[in-house]
């Protein structure tokens, strides 16, 4: 199957459910202390792109006290906020791919409904509200979330309780909100875009990291040559010397008389030189970069030659999910090699599925991508 470099879509809309507890900051009479209890909220967002986006929310809370001064009073919010997305600002992603933290904060209108004592007819106030919202990454297109909310109201004519405001023209954090609740995306793609990892954005940084190894590896390649025994290379020197920096202990190859073009072809093709990954994952393990770095300089010295990438996956979990999850392994590895300056039109991939030649104890190994050049 011939691969295009394409990048990863996110969902820009997404709708966000909560429920949980408040408390009144202020705006209360004197003996109420009314049960935390009671308050939900619904919002509509819309990111522009992974980092910022604008959101509808809309709030609704219930204030009661059964004690010697009974009330009941209901209160409604609808805002317009701005959406942050702090963890892609600081870069979370760098250390974790579960945790992420969203900031929020926007003007809107509020009404305070109190239905006893007696009804007030609705007081319409001005609402401010900002808040932090850390998240939980469930899946792709689903999210746990915590949010801590302050709402500053203005000109509120009436307490919580009924009772007059004596100072309605002081601004003041009426409301304490914190909520628990789940984020859903909304679209084709299922992914929520405070969760999606840009691919540029991690080729980039496998990048980084490759290209800090690859003037050690060049060091390492030239003295490597200068190591004669005659006036030709020593093969079976170059063959320990990348048994011990790309092939794992398990593995080992027989010295051959070929020229060094074909003595790593021969490796690339034999399955010495592989790229590893951990259970269930796509990211690349850090001892693997150089084994991309090795094949990345391979393709440039030899610009006739093809390379075809295969993905592999132990034999735990399903195979269609195995079939799925070795096919972006190989993905992965070729959007690194793309990024890294290798032309697409060199580079095929497809998923192998499970690898079931290898033992239950050796499982790592079967986690892997490997090469076939042509």
């Amino acid at each position: 199957m011939n691969a295009q470099y394409k990048k990863e879509k996110f969902d820009h809309w997404a709708i966000d459910v909560g429920l949980g507890i408040h408390k009144i900051g202020a705006n209360l009479s004197d003996g109420y202390n009314p049960a935390l209890f009671g308050q939900g909220n619904l919002g509509l967002r819309y990111m522009f792109n992974n980092r910022f986006g604008v959101r509808l929310g809309l709030g609704y809370s219930s204030f009661k006290n059964e004690t010697s001064f009974p009330f009941k009073s209901n209160y409604y919010r609808a805002s317009i906020e701005g959406i942050v997305n702090v963890g892609d600002v600081l870069r979370f992603k760098d250390w974790t791919n579960r945790f992420n933290l969203l900031m929020h904060g926007g003007i809107g209108s509020a009404s305070l409904n109190i239905t006893e004592p007696e009804d007030n007819g609705g007081d319409q106030i001005i609402a401010l509200n900002f808040g932090i919202t850390p998240q939980y990454k469930i899946s792709n297109s689903m999210s746990l979330f915590l949010d801590f909310s302050s709402i500053v109201h203005f000109n509120q004519e009436d307490n919580f309780d009924g009772g007059p405001n004596l100072s309605p023209r002081e601004s003041n954090i009426s409301l304490f909100n914190t909520s628990l609740g789940l984020s859903f995306s909304l679209g084709k793609h299922r992914q929520l875009a405070d969760s999606y990892l840009n691919e540029e954005k991690e080729n980039y940084i496998a990048l980084e990291e490759i290209n800090k190894r690859l003037a050690a590896a060049e060091k390492e390649i030239e003295t490597l040559k200068n190591k004669e025994i005659s006036s030709t290379p020593n093969q079976e020197l170059i063959i320990t010397e990348l048994d011990e920096r790309y092939v794992r202990k398990e593995e080992k190859v027989t010295p051959t008389n070929n020229a060094n073009t074909a003595l790593l072809k021969k490796l690339l093709n034999g399955g010495y030189i592989n790229v590893y990954f951990d259970v269930n994952k796509t990211r690349i393990q850090d001892g693997s970069l150089n084994t991309i770095n090795t094949l990345r300089q391979f393709m440039l010295d030899n610009p006739t030659l093809n390379a075809e990438l295969i993905g592999y996956t132990d034999e735990t979990g399903t195979e269609k999910r195995n079939i799925v999850l070795s096919q972006n392994r190989a993905k992965r590895v070729f959007d690194v090699l793309v990024a890294a300056g290798i032309s697409p039109a060199r580079i095929s991939y497809f998923g192998g599925g499970e690898d079931k030649s290898v033992s239950e104890g050796a499982r790592q190994l079967a986690r892997k991508v490997t090469f076939t050049i042509r």
